[in-house]
């Protein structure tokens, strides 16, 4: 049985947090969710996704040409995710709910299952950030040790080294055997799905095949399977790489904290209360950097991000300056690398550390 983690009550630093980000909506009369930025990125995105994969599978181009087109699909295919998908999923693409159904959809059609995702990533990931036992993100046992509570094998000594190959199967593990393993036990990790629907039932199902005939049934049969073969493992490893690293360099770095869930039915009770734990378990990293912003979806805007969810991408350079000024005044934590390669560097030495010790 699961026994969810307890928050402390809210105190006056969230209240001052909420209070001055809402105020900055209700004075630009701006609604927090996306605007004609985001929509024309996602066009951009969908369109540029659809136009190199009819050229790579209907005019296939030779072999050098057809090795950087596998790859900046890839591109495409963890950026649709960074910044449609996820804000879809969050609620955040459009003030209008339609719409971000089908924004979040779009995982659908890349493979996965956005019922899947938002049980995995919203409901648990955003709630017990970094509490091993309970956030899946950071439970990728025995292969990786990313919590100082989870147990550690010899192999970890290298885990530093090895992590890029581990993280280049992501992608592929996530569309062939994690939304399974999640649809047929009704879990995610110990946390239990809400019991699906007809429709989500037939969802999952016919995105699952509409996938398997775009992805792999066609490349076959106009390419061949050895092409199709290599292909789709330069496409899918990359993807994985985007994927896996965006996601650890915002919590599995040395300025994060971590914590450990007791098994059941004892209850861990947090020092913190719910938006000081994120600020302790998140860390941004190049937010000065525009165009990485804009392939991330503004996911190196991860603090503002688990502070506010519901809240669009587009915003976060906007309101990372109140959140960055409320957390100073209230002596809060803030961790924030400043480039990329910095915070990739932190990821691996936090490895290697767990790695060792």
């Amino acid at each position: 049985m699961f026994v969810a983690p307890r928050f402390q009550r809210a105190t006056e630093f969230t209240t001052e947090l909420k209070r001055r980000v809402n105020l900055y909506f209700e004075s630009r009369q701006e609604a927090p969710t996306g605007n004609w930025h985001l929509f024309s990125k996602a066009l951009i995105l969908l369109s540029g996704l659809a136009l190199v994969y009819v050229h790579l599978v209907f005019f296939t181009p030779a072999w050098g040409w057809a090795v950087l087109e596998c790859l900046v699909l890839g591109l495409f295919t963890a950026s649709i995710g960074f910044n449609v998908m996820h804000d879809g999923g969050h609620g955040s693409f459009s003030d209008k709910p339609w719409l971000n159904e089908l924004a979040g959809m779009s995982l659908n059609l890349l493979g996965a299952n956005i019922t899947m995702w938002k049980t995995k990533h919203n409901a648990v990931h955003h709630t017990f950030t970094n509490i091993d036992g309970v956030d899946d993100d950071i439970e990728a046992k025995p292969y990786l040790r990313m919590s100082p509570d989870q147990r550690r094998f010899k192999i970890h000594r290298l885990q530093h080294y090895y992590f890029w190959f581990l993280y280049a199967l992501l992608y592929i593990q996530w569309i062939s055997y994690t939304d399974y393993r999640k649809y047929f036990t009704g879990k995610v990790g110990n946390v239990p799905i809400k019991p699906l629907t007809l429709l989500e039932h037939i969802s999952f199902w016919s995105f699952k095949v509409l996938h398997l005939l775009i992805f792999i049934v066609m490349p076959i049969l106009f390419v061949g399977f050895v092409p199709f073969l290599v292909g789709f493992l330069i496409y899918s490893s990359f993807t994985g790489i985007l994927l896996a690293v965006v996601f650890q360099l915002a919590h599995v770095v040395e300025e994060t904290s971590f914590l450990q869930a007791p098994p059941a039915p004892d209850t861990l009770n947090l020092e913190d209360e719910f938006m000081v734990h994120q600020l302790r378990t998140t860390t941004n990293f190049a937010t000065r950097s525009k165009l990485l912003g804009w392939w991330l979806g503004g996911l190196n805007y991860q603090v503002e991000h688990h502070l506010f969810p519901n809240i669009s991408h587009v915003h976060y350079p906007a309101i990372s300056g109140i959140v960055k000024q409320v957390c100073l005044e209230f002596k809060m934590p803030y961790h924030e690398h400043r480039y990329f390669v910095g915070a990739l560097w932190s990821h691996m030495k936090h490895l290697r550390s767990l790695g060792m010790a």
